[in-house]
C-alpha cells in the first residue's frame, strides 16, 4: 500500500472526489440518537465529535470531547442494506387488452462508495460475497452493486465494550483489500489521517488530493492507536478462543443452556436484522382484487420467525429454543461447513440491539461450562 497524510480539513475533498467520479457516497451520519449509514454529501454530514457507548441491550451516543470523525465503533445498521436491499421487487405482471404482460425489474444502481468501513465489516461483506455471488445461485443485483463498490475503510482506534473482533480474527486492523484505508490521528501535531492506497481505483481518486508524505512517527502513532483498540478487547470479558466453536456447538445440541436462553429470547429477530452477515430472505406474491396486476417481492427474513421454517404440516423449528439454537449453531459452526469460515465477525451488534440483553459470547461460555463431549 502507498502511504501518505491527508489533513482532516481536507477530508471533504476526498468525498467530493468520489462524487465527481460518479459514486453515490454512503457513510456514517448521526440520526437522532444513533450513528447509521446513509447518503452523505460532505464531511459535515459525518458524526464528528460523537462517540458510542454500547453494552448488552444498550446503545447511547455521547459527546466525544474532541473532533474525531470516526470516534464511534460501528453504526447501528450494516452495509448489507445497500448491497442487498431489505425489500426489492423482482417482477410484475399487468393485464393489457386481455393479455398478461410480464415486466422484469431493472436492478441497476449507481456505483456505490462506502466511507468508514471497519475491518469486521469488510470481512462481513466478503462473507456475503461467498453466499450471494460464489454460490450455485448468484444474486445478479448484488453482484452488480458489489462489482462497482469503492471502499474507504477505517482502522479502529477504540473498541466498544461489545466488540470481540480479536476473537474472530477480523480486526481491529484492516487486513483485507480496500481501495483506501484511513487511520485517524489527533495529537499535538494536529488532526489528520494516515491514508493507505490499496488499489488503482484508490490511486485515481486520491490523485488530486492535497496529500503530504507520511513520516515514521505518523506510522508508529497509527499503529499505537490500533493497538489501543486491540488491547481494550483483549482485556475485556468477551475475549475467547474461537478455534473450537464448531465442535463445541455440534457436540452440545441438547445442552440445558439452550433452554435457559430460550426463556429470555423474544424471537424478535433484532439480532439477525442488525447482523452484517445474515442473508435469509422470503419471497411474496401480491395481486389486486381485479386480477389485472400482480407483483413478486423479495424481503429480508429471519430464522427466528415461526413461519420461516414452515413446511406442509407445520414448522420444522416450532420453539424459541430450536430457533435460537439454529441461528447460533448455523452462524458459528454450520457456516464453516458451508462456506469455509464463520458467519460471525465479532462486531457486537447482536449484543447491543437485543432488547433482552442476550450476549452471544456469554452463551458460548455457558455451553462450554456444561460441555458434554
Amino acid at each position: 500500500m502507498r502511504t501518505s497524510i491527508l489533513a482532516a480539513a481536507d477530508l471533504d475533498e476526498l468525498i467530493q472526489s468520489l462524487k465527481a467520479a460518479g459514486y453515490q457516497v454512503i457513510g456514517p451520519v448521526r440520526d437522532d440518537a444513533a450513528v447509521v449509514y446513509d447518503d452523505i454529501n460532505s464531511a459535515t454530514d459525518l458524526p464528528r465529535g460523537w462517540v458510542d457507548e454500547q453494552e448488552k441491550g444498550h446503545y447511547r451516543l455521547l459527546p466525544a470531547g474532541d473532533d474525531r470523525y470516526f470516534g464511534y465503533t460501528v453504526a447501528a445498521n450494516a452495509w448489507k442494506r445497500f448491497l442487498n436491499p431489505p425489500r426489492k421487487r423482482l417482477w410484475r405482471v399487468v393485464r393489457q387488452d386481455g393479455k398478461l404482460q410480464f415486466i422484469p425489474e431493472s436492478d441497476s444502481a449507481p456505483p456505490l462508495a462506502f466511507i468508514g468501513v471497519r475491518s469486521c465489516e469488510l470481512h462481513a461483506i466478503h462473507i456475503q460475497d461467498r453466499v450471494l455471488i460464489d454460490g450455485a445461485h448468484c444474486d445478479e443485483g448484488y453482484r452488480q452493486r458489489r462489482r462497482h463498490l469503492f471502499t474507504v475503510a477505517v482502522n479502529c482506534t477504540r473498541a466498544a465494550a461489545t466488540c470481540f473482533c480479536t476473537s474472530m480474527h477480523t480486526g481491529p486492523r484492516v487486513e483485507l483489500q480496500s481501495d483506501l484505508v484511513l487511520t485517524e490521528l489527533l495529537d499535538e501535531h494536529g488532526h489528520r489521517f494516515l491514508l493507505e492506497t490499496g488499489t488503482d481505483a484508490g490511486h485515481r481518486i486520491t490523485a488530486s488530493l492535497p496529500l503530504m508524505p507520511a513520516t515514521d512517527d505518523d506510522t508508529a502513532l497509527a499503529e499505537s492507536r490500533i493497538n489501543i483498540a486491540r488491547e481494550q478487547m483483549l482485556a475485556g470479558p468477551r475475549q475467547f478462543d474461537s478455534s473450537g466453536i464448531h465442535n463445541l456447538l455440534f457436540s452440545n445440541m441438547e445442552s440445558p443452556a439452550w433452554d435457559a436462553v430460550a426463556e429470555r429470547c423474544l424471537s424478535c429477530a433484532n439480532c439477525t436484522l442488525a447482523c452484517p452477515t445474515c442473508f435469509c430472505f422470503a419471497v411474496e406474491d401480491t395481486t389486486d382484487l381485479t386480477g389485472d396486476h400482480a407483483e413478486r417481492w423479495q424481503r429480508w427474513d429471519s430464522c427466528f420467525n415461526g413461519a420461516f421454517s414452515h413446511v406442509h404440516g407445520g414448522s420444522v423449528r416450532n420453539s424459541t429454543r430450536a430457533r435460537y439454537r439454529q441461528w447460533m449453531t448455523h452462524k458459528l459452526a454450520g457456516w464453516v461447513d458451508q462456506f469455509g469460515q464463520s458467519g460471525c465477525v465479532g462486531c457486537g451488534r447482536c449484543i447491543s440491539w437485543c432488547p433482552a440483553g442476550i450476549d452471544i459470547t456469554e452463551q458460548l461460555q455457558a455451553i462450554a461450562e456444561g460441555d458434554a463431549s
